[in-house]
């Protein structure tokens, strides 16, 4: 009842505000939210734990153990949700060999293989919003491909959770393209990311965003925390493909803190506050982990936006270790300790994420600015060659700040002038506002208004 009054104020609000296009809120999204089910993410987690071990280089031909069984049964998860929807998804194997390299952790020829969804888009079917989880999984020793690793957190729980977002999202359409992945070789060395982002450079994605989802089931941290509304979104600061000018106008006119992944991971934020305000997202401003890495990073080496969503309080002794007891500490990443309604929740926020990204417009080309020495600071963009869009909007916030704080929607239009604004003291960007009230992502000025 207190949801369903909250959506009847705001559609209140919508139609008697004057700048109603401020306003997008999609009941939708509570439908999917509520269609998320725990236990299906618990029946799951636990078919994935159960392979024993889904090592990279671990059995291929046993139906019952390793990562071969593993990555069948996820493909066949994938064709029945596809069978289920009248053949709404596409699913696809990526087959890459990795010969031996004795300064890597491949140590034999060895296939890793991408196992992967397609939601196509009806309106910008090449635009691709992609959920990740990793298939492979491993002990204390990262070369041990026969003992048991369960990996039941890491990463049972972000496998899970982009086939329980395929089955929820196959009832619905969207104007881009959603993709579910599950990605392989996470553990040797980030190689299913590296090939399938080398696929999307080769085939010409246009990708919007990568969410990669890498621990998703814990809630009790070895700091002695629980918790379980708290998870962190990393991001890099700004593309590592920058060119020298581009470092060279941060440097001058600021930016450092505005890539287009932590403009992803802002968006994530915001998403996360409008429909579900009881999560506590976490801005981490980080590539990841310290000194760790993880599967959107090579998406983001080939020049694409992406981010890490995880857990808030994470418990080393149930990551890479073996399954066994010392001086009265239970080890290894087993079903025990996962939290399947957490994980629900964090599966929630990806569904609506990817959901208000695929239904959203492309964002403003080639955003430049001005107004040095000026009262007032003026944006132009170029239009994307989109029907969706109805209009644009201008954000601003103070350069200390993490989150944009003004807002104003300027119409259709290809430049605006914000008066009294002083330039010295704001960070700016402009997004795009489809015809269904639904945002892209906010794009900052990549240049300076010259004329």
């Amino acid at each position: 009842m207190k949801r369903f009054l909250l959506v009847l104020l705001m559609l209140f609000v919508f139609v008697h505000t004057s700048e109603a296009q401020d306003l997008t809120i999609d009941p939708q999204m509570y439908e999917i939210i509520d269609s998320v089910s725990a236990d299906r993410l618990e029946s799951d987690i636990k078919t994935l734990a159960n392979f024993g071990t889904r090592h990279t280089m671990s059995d291929t031909t046993s139906s019952t153990r390793g990562i071969g069984a593993a990555r069948r049964w996820i493909k066949q998860e994938f064709e029945a949700i596809s069978d289920a929807c009248g053949g709404c998804l596409e699913v696809h194997e990526q087959r890459t060999l990795v010969e031996a390299d004795p300064d890597s952790r491949i140590n034999e020829d060895t296939w890793v293989v991408n196992v992967y969804a397609v939601l196509k888009g009806n309106t910008h079917p090449n635009r691709y919003v992609i959920m990740s989880g990793d298939i492979d999984s491993r002990a204390s020793d990262v070369m041990n491909d026969t003992i048991d690793a369960p990996g039941a957190n890491d990463n049972a729980t972000g496998m899970a959770g982009a086939i329980e977002a395929a089955r929820v999202l196959s009832d619905y359409e969207f104007e881009n393209t959603i993709i579910f992945a599950g990605l392989s070789g996470e553990e040797q060395g980030l190689y299913g990311g590296r090939h399938m982002a080398g696929m999307a450079k080769e085939e010409g994605w246009e990708i919007i965003g990568v969410l990669n989802n890498d621990m998703i089931g814990n809630i009790q941290g070895i700091d002695g925390v629980i918790d379980n509304r708290e998870f962190r979104i990393f991001s890099e600061p700004y593309s590592a493909n920058a060119t020298e000018r581009e470092l060279q106008l941060k440097r001058f006119y600021g930016g450092e803190n505005d890539g287009k992944s932590r403009q992803l991971a802002r968006y994530i934020y915001e998403t996360t506050e409008l429909y579900m305000p009881q999560m506590d997202p976490m801005l981490i401003y980080r590539l990841d982990r310290f000194g760790r890495g993880g599967h959107h990073r090579p998406f983001n080496e080939a020049g694409f936006a992406g981010v890490r969503i995880m857990e808030a309080h994470e418990n080393y002794t149930q990551q890479h270790q073996d399954i066994r007891t010392e001086d009265g500490i239970e080890y290894g990443d087993v079903i025990e300790h996962v939290n399947f309604n957490y994980a629900k929740k964090l599966t929630a926020v990806n569904a609506v994420v990817m959901s208000s990204l695929a239904k959203a417009p492309p964002k403003p080309e080639n955003v430049e600015i001005g107004g040095a020495v000026e009262p007032s600071t003026t944006l132009r963009w170029e239009k994307p060659d989109s029907d969706l869009i109805k209009g644009y909007k201008i954000y601003w916030r103070p350069t200390s700040e993490p989150l944009w704080e003004s807002q104003r929607y300027v119409g259709d239009v290809s430049e605006f002038t914000l008066e009294n604004i002083v330039i010295d003291n704001y960070l700016f960007g402009v997004s795009a506002i489809g015809k269904d009230g639904h945002e892209s992502v906010v794009a900052y000025p990549s240049g300076l208004i010259r004329d």
